[in-house]
């Protein structure tokens, strides 16, 4: 019989490269650690690890008893979140990713609030505007701010906010170069753009009142992949920037930017929350924090 303290005693031996380096991470002398897996190993009937002066290697069944363990342990920990919640407890860990300047502003109050008001629930909050690049495997609800692109079946996607993008400059800029009448004007002024998660952002799909349709391509003379360098580059007079509603509203407002183009709309990009198929997203904390985050966000507070 083999039971879960085994599994985590032997996972902790798998993910280190000696024995003493699993001791050190056990908390526990080398010896101690020698002797338990020996113990172990007599118990299965198998041999565990092969040891090649200071290296370990795991044998055929040692790799099934990490890969099946593994599998153990989270089935343990689901169930015991699950009974948990019938008590009416909302606990567990919520693994979150949003876009870094929107996380920072829009998302990470939030998520500090609701761990103040569920205190056994731990959070990870992962800010990058590489979201693509994230396996879903490494996260429970992932907040986007994009054009709406097919959702895989295996999701589940929720609209939280509207959001517009404005194409927008400076004052001084436009003093100096013109003010764009037309999308065609676009191609005769500097551009500013924002790398993020491979989009090709050089190509901008314009639709007049009219219903017309305009593809401009741009070809910019200052790129980032940092959402505030680009806005504080367009605000200094350095170019054009494309960025969405939430980001440069109050720039508008306070006069250090000008929306230009306002007769022609780019495509929505509106704040979406995708979650998993897996247990974690069906878990009380993750429908606890979209329903938080969804009132934080209603009425929408860059309008």
């Amino acid at each position: 019989m083999i039971g879960p303290d085994d599994i985590r005693f032997f996972i902790a031996i798998s993910n280190a490269p000696s024995l003493a380096a699993a001791a050190r991470a056990l908390n526990v002398s080398a010896p101690a650690v020698t002797q338990r897996l020996r113990a172990l190993e007599e118990r299965l009937g198998v041999h565990l690890i092969d040891r090649v002066g200071r290296q370990l290697t795991l044998t055929n069944d040692g790799e099934l008893l990490v890969e099946r363990g593994r599998g153990v342990l989270i089935a343990l920990s689901e169930l015991d979140e699950q009974l948990a919640e019938r008590r009416g407890q909302v606990t567990g860990l919520l693994r979150i990713i949003a876009p870094l300047g929107f996380g920072r502003r829009y998302v990470a109050p939030v998520v500090a609030a609701f761990q103040q008001e569920y205190p056994n629930v731990k959070i990870d909050l992962t800010l990058t505007d590489r979201l693509t690049g994230v396996p879903s495997s490494s996260w429970d609800l992932a907040v986007q701010v994009e054009e709406l692109n097919n959702t895989p079946s295996s999701f589940f996607m929720r609209n939280l906010a509207a959001n517009t993008r404005f194409v927008c400059a400076s004052p001084d800029y436009l003093e100096t170069y013109g003010t764009p009448v037309v999308p065609n004007d676009l191609l005769r002024h500097s551009w500013i753009t924002l790398r993020e998660n491979e989009e090709d952002v050089t190509l901008l799909k314009f639709k007049g009142l009219d219903g017309q349709k305009y593809r401009i391509r741009i070809h910019p003379n200052l790129t980032s992949n940092d959402g505030d360098v680009i806005r504080n580059w367009a605000i200094s007079g350095r170019g054009i920037i494309v960025r969405s509603e939430w980001d440069v509203v109050e720039d508008i407002r306070s006069g250090r930017l000008v929306r230009i183009l306002s007769q022609y709309s780019l495509p929505e990009a509106p704040v979406t929350v995708l979650l998993g198929s897996g247990h974690q997203a069906r878990a009380a904390r993750t429908g606890r924090f979209l329903d938080t985050l969804a009132k934080a966000l209603n009425p929408i507070p860059w309008r």
